[in-house]
């Protein structure tokens, strides 16, 4: 490895004297014979290296294939673009077709009596599934036990003393380190591919409705369909990840969750032990990263914000509140979200968390008690009973037209509160609208002070400073959150 050290300095030369080779071309006097020859002994050896690198792992690494039934429509593609029906299409021959669908992906094995993992969405669905290996073996596979929200499965196939990787221990992971994926992309057996370690704990690479579990090393070695479920390798031949295809993200970037994670789901899927993860049901936000939030709690360096508390959540039955801002967990300084999620899934389920919070100024602290992370969290559909279109004097400066709430109307929204305006109409492409304020949201209070009917919420606005911000805390069928209104413009809808 001492030969890897000095690669910097001498693979210039070494690619000097590969390429000035012709016998015509002068020797280049300021390259001494012995450094050109030293050059191309490290390159040798790197490139000894990194075959090395799939000679340890690939015999560990195996091919997935799954077939799965999906619904084919009864109007065939024919019909769809003409508009007629092909009478020789199957489609008209039944009622429902099921037609079966084949995909690949790769795994590697852990355990050399044929538990493999990979990917959830490689198997997900599977009717069937069948591995091979690298040395041409084929053989039926079962699904042990899958962690949809960080893409982890284990499946198991019938045979003894197979070969497997070493995991390595991805949080000693270094940015800049060589990185190598080994997969079947585009159905091409066993490929490799290298590059290096990009970045590491990269989360919210996509959607996931604000509970990102996977912080993914990043990497430019080339990760394309089929390669999902594969082994991320560092120059010893250890797995450091597993990589992953993130849609749309596959162009120079590719992803591995962390192989400490999937050894540890892994372990407890093999075992049998259903993955379950503490939660305080809380929507967060880095106070650092969003210029308009430091503006209304200046004074304030850092933390987490609390956008929204769920309905029924756990944190729905303590004295947090949206627009607290959350410092300490259990006395360990938090600073982004993502180490605040961190923080609590360290948590069991049902242990109370001491929160330092920071509101208006004062350090409250505030204990939640952990609750089981549901697997769906819930979605309220916001549907206004049919109102007249309101003026553009009625929606106002910011966008909103409110109307007061009565008990009648809360019992028949099922809206949970009864006190407050509730938003009958949002004007388009206003500051309301940007900043996500919804139909049959209910304003509880404006910076601070309760709202029981319209005078009351318009004489708190009247009140506030535009130019700093106007502080609106809402109610949304029982989940708690708030919004900022600044009459300068529509601002940036959060992200929720």
């Amino acid at each position: 490895m001492r030969q890897l050290s000095i690669l910097a300095g001498f693979v210039a030369l070494s690619a000097m004297s590969i390429f000035a080779a012709a016998p015509e071309v002068a020797p280049n006097p300021t390259v001494p014979e012995a450094a050109a020859e030293q050059g191309k002994d490290v390159v040798h050896a790197l490139n000894n290296a990194f075959a090395k690198v799939f000679e340890i792992v690939a015999p560990a690494v195996v091919i997935i294939e799954i077939s799965k039934k999906t619904d084919i429509s009864e109007n065939s593609a024919f019909e769809d673009l003409f508009g007629q029906p092909d009478d020789n299409s199957p489609q008209q021959r039944g009622p429902r077709n099921l037609q079966p669908i084949q995909s690949e992906g790769s795994g590697f094995i852990v355990r050399p009596d044929g538990y493999i993992l990979t990917n959830f969405h490689v198997v997900e669905g599977a009717d069937k599934i069948s591995v091979k290996l690298k040395d041409g073996r084929e053989f039926p596979a079962k699904t042990v036990g899958t962690d949809e929200k960080t893409d982890i499965a284990v499946i198991k196939i019938d045979a003894k003393d197979l070969p497997v990787v070493q995991l390595g221990d991805s949080d000693a992971v270094r940015v800049g380190q060589f990185a190598f994926a080994i997969g079947a992309p585009f159905k091409l057996d066993y490929t490799f591919t290298y590059g290096v370690v990009s970045g590491k704990s990269r989360s919210k690479l996509f959607a996931t409705g604000g509970y990102s579990i996977s912080d993914y090393i990043q990497t430019d070695a080339s990760i394309n369909p089929g390669n999902s479920g594969g082994p991320l390798c560092d120059i010893d031949g250890k797995v450091i990840g597993m990589n992953t295809l993130i849609n749309g993200m596959n162009r120079g970037l590719g992803f591995a969750i962390p192989s400490n994670m999937a050894r540890e789901i892994g372990e407890q899927l093999i075992a049998g032990k259903k993955i379950v993860r503490p939660w305080l049901g809380i929507r967060i936000e880095t106070l650092g990263e969003n210029a308009e939030l430091r503006d209304l709690f200046k004074g304030l360096e850092s933390g987490v914000v609390v956008r929204q508390i769920e309905a029924d959540a756990p944190a729905s039955k303590s004295e947090l509140r949206p627009g607290d801002v959350i410092t300490q967990v259990d006395g360990a300084a938090v600073t982004t979200d993502s180490q605040l999620q961190h923080e609590v899934l360290k948590k069991k389920i049902g242990q109370n968390v001491d929160l330092t919070v920071w509101r208006k100024g004062q350090t409250v602290h505030i204990p939640v008690k952990t609750g089981e992370l549901p697997n769906e969290i819930a979605r309220t559909a916001n549907v206004v009973p049919n109102m007249r279109p309101p003026t553009q004097e009625e929606l106002g400066k910011f966008g909103l037209q409110v109307q007061e709430l009565n008990k009648e109307m809360a019992d028949r929204l099922k809206l949970g509160v009864d006190k407050g305006v509730i938003v009958t109409d949002v004007a388009d492409n206003s500051i309301a609208s940007a900043q996500g304020i919804e139909r049959q949201d209910v304003i509880t209070e404006v910076d601070g002070k309760p709202v029981g009917d319209v005078k009351s919420f318009r004489e708190a606005l009247q009140k506030a400073d535009p130019k700093r911000g106007v502080l609106l805390y809402l109610d949304r069928k029982g989940n708690k959150t708030f919004a900022v209104l600044k009459a300068s413009g529509a601002q940036t809808p959060p992200d929720r």
